[in-house]
């Protein structure tokens, strides 16, 4: 009987145990930005992070979700992936916002044309549909640019990946990358700091 009850109670703490550390998991890698997003909201000030992090964390966690298409993986990673997505576009939203509101001279720099009549007034003349000035890339002035960045980025690469998806070698290189780009995430924000001679505001 002692056994039995034993039994009975290990199996629920060991569900706990499991949901607990999927969550952690899933949760795990964005709890760092949240002081992060709370100090550039209250001091209005987002000089101290490089958005370049947000770039490199979104290339590869969509490429990690490309990657699921041809290997499945757990699925705590997967929504992993997800959450940092949404997370590093709120902190993109954020930095975009103060860092147009800090600069009061700002010359208007998009990813796309612009398509209303009131933009093109307010904006420089474009030389094409998109901005590929290297200087301003990924310092552009709207977050729905980053948006539009993002999101040609997912079908161009969502497309080669359907094209090539029973392509082994397509696949395992998919997964490479992925785990490649985010072993540099600290390249970014290591640069932003020797740039300002400091780590405040990181």
């Amino acid at each position: 009987m002692e056994a039995g009850g034993l039994e009975w109670l290990l199996v629920p703490m060991q569900q706990l145990v499991s949901w607990g550390a999927a969550g952690a998991m899933v949760f795990g890698g964005v709890v760092p930005y949240i002081p992060q997003y709370r100090d550039i909201r209250r001091t209005q000030n987002a000089e101290g992070f490089s958005t370049y992090v947000c770039l490199v964390l979104l290339v590869a966690n969509i490429l990690r979700i490309l990657f699921w298409f041809g290997r499945r993986f757990e699925s705590p990673l997967l929504w992993q992936s997800i959450i940092m997505i949404i997370t590093m576009l709120l902190m993109l939203k954020l930095c975009t916002e103060v860092r147009v509101s800090n600069e009061l001279n700002i010359k208007r720099r998009s990813f796309a044309a612009a398509d209303s009549k009131d933009e093109e007034i307010k904006a420089p003349p474009k030389r094409s549909y998109l901005d590929f000035d290297l200087n301003y890339f990924w310092h552009w002035s709207k977050f729905t640019d980053y948006v539009q960045c993002v999101l040609t980025f997912t079908c161009v690469t969502g497309y080669i990946t359907y094209l090539w998806l029973d392509s082994s070698l397509f696949v395992e290189t998919l997964g490479f990358l992925a785990v490649f780009t985010e072993a540099m995430l600290g390249v970014p924000q290591l640069y932003r700091n020797y740039q300002n001679r400091s780590t405040e505001g990181m």
